[in-house]
């Protein structure tokens, strides 16, 4: 077998955490390459709530430094990604009988004090009886509270982290299982296999970054008997269809001292989510269990005038969080903190085991892996992210909208909703999908919602692209607008192309 590349660094997974840990690191001027077994995001990171957030709720468990170094990422993050992330107002009702009134308006100064907020207003009490955000939810509701976080297309926030570290040189192997990682003199012999067929990467350090499979490429591809290091939990959303006009968001707390969420969605729906529970069998086969409908179903009916049924879901999807074990009796106790396990050192080849985390908190993951990787191999440049922005997002956090009538005033034959969509999908980037096209029978072949040949041949070129679902639910949640006879003419194209 042939060793195509030595590298510095050889990143596990494709998610939030390994993408982002190989755009540091050759930023930095390590030579990194990074695999993923399947699609960028198409596991855990592809099916979060979708939120760039201190998590309210893990004050309650004292995770303080979590919140802490959450909040403080939220304006980060919108600075450098404004396309994919924009900010959100959450409504807080308060429910009799549950946390008083007191104590959720001091989490709240807490949480405002905590998180180093410059662009996103403070909290404000609400009169449920008079404001608008009252009116879809039962009478007897009547003092709220709104507070801000930020919104992140998930799985896009990965792929641009990927895009970017290799605009930076970054080797980026998709569809590419590590299926043998051994020692040889300080350093790993990396066995690959996928697309490019059966490869050897020899590597300085890995960074196993494989989520819900981390403990497995531990087992399997490093041959380690025993490790358990990660409970899986999962969790679970339902989109149905719009509940309300407004633009807010919703948080609900739940008799069993949960809290779901209820956000606008795409324009014509509601998300509504999480659930947590604890998750046995392989990470790929998850999805939502009719417990878990019903209880998503339950939570928000407590509080919408408008009871919800089976009838109102359009989609739904889950995930498995890969947190770690820290021995927590209840799912939703268990940590959301990650934490990093090195294993080795300089001269025997060493590897940084990643467990838990989350969107909000990856680029700071990151530096902190950075941070480990420095002591083995030596330092490089400088941190260089919390400045940075990511492909499409140079442009101000407040500035999307003049962005959207630029993009308007610059392709006048295309229609405003087009535009707008792809300006929030790809950012000033759009231009480069866009090209010289004047007109929508310029764009090539469509196949269907306001999906055209000139965006899919941009995902397949520089996104990784290579199947509906990655175009459909992971590059854009068009999935939710297309017919069946649709998809398949979609996967044709694909097929032809691939030829």
């Amino acid at each position: 077998m042939r060793v195509s590349d030595v590298v510095d660094i050889l990143v596990v997974g494709g998610g939030i955490n390994g993408a982002s840990v190989a755009r540091d690191a050759v930023g930095r001027g390590y030579t990194v390459a990074l695999a993923e077994m399947n699609d960028l995001a198409s596991g855990t990171s592809s099916a979060a709530t979708k939120l760039v957030h201190g998590g309210l709720r893990y004050l309650e468990h004292y995770e303080f430094r979590l919140v802490h170094e959450a909040l403080a990422e939220r304006e980060v993050l919108w600075a450098a990604a404004p396309h994919i992330i924009w900010p959100l107002r959450f409504v807080l009702p308060h429910h009799k009988g549950l946390r008083p009134a007191v104590v959720l308006r001091a989490g709240l100064a807490m949480y405002d004090y905590m998180g180093g907020r410059r662009l996103l207003p403070p909290t404000k009490t609400l009169d449920l009886t008079k404001d608008v955000t009252g009116k879809p939810l039962k009478p007897g509701y009547r003092l709220g509270f709104e507070y801000s976080d930020c919104w992140v297309d998930d799985a896009r926030f990965v792929v641009l982290n990927a895009r970017d570290a290799a605009d930076r040189g970054a080797k980026v192997h998709v569809r590419t299982k590590v299926t043998s990682l051994r020692r040889d003199k300080g350093e790993w012999i990396a066995e690959l296999d996928g697309e490019a067929g059966r490869q050897s990467i020899r590597a300085r350090l890995v960074v196993n970054a494989a989520g819900p499979w981390v403990d497995d490429v531990i087992t399997g591809a490093m041959g380690k008997n025993g490790a358990h290091n990660v409970r899986l939990v999962k969790g679970s959303h339902l989109v149905v269809h719009k509940l309300y006009e407004h633009d807010r968001c919703y948080i609900f707390q739940n008799g069993d001292g949960r809290i779901i969420f209820a956000i606008p969605y795409e324009g014509d729906y509601t998300l509504i989510g999480t659930t947590d529970e604890d998750y046995s069998g392989d990470p790929k086969d998850v999805k939502i269990s009719d417990a878990e409908t019903d209880y998503l179903l339950s939570a928000a009916s407590e509080y919408f005038a408008k009871p919800l049924g089976r009838e109102d879901i359009h989609w739904s999807y889950s995930g498995v969080r890969p947190l770690f074990d820290d021995g927590a009796s209840a799912a939703q106790e268990a940590t959301r903190d990650y934490v990093l396990k090195v294993d080795g050192d300089a001269e025997t080849g060493a590897a940084i085991n990643v467990f838990g985390g989350k969107l909000t908190t990856s680029r700071r993951l990151a530096e902190s892996v950075l941070d480990k990787i420095e002591d083995v191999l030596g330092k490089k440049g400088a941190a260089w992210t919390k400045k940075s922005t990511l492909p499409g997002g140079d442009f101000e956090p407040l500035a999307f909208e003049a962005e959207v009538r630029r993009l308007g005033k610059d392709f006048p034959g295309l229609p405003q909703k087009l535009t707008r969509r792809l300006m929030r999908l790809y950012g000033t980037r759009a231009r480069v999908l866009l090209g010289s096209a004047s007109t929508v029978e310029d764009l090539g072949q469509h196949f269907g919602a306001d999906l055209y040949a000139a965006e899919v041949d941009y995902l397949m070129a520089h996104e990784w692209a290579r199947t509906a679902q990655d175009i459909l639910w992971r590059r854009t949640k068009l999935g939710l607008r297309v017919s069946p006879d649709e998809v398949v003419a979609l996967e044709n194209y694909l097929a032809h192309k691939a030829l």
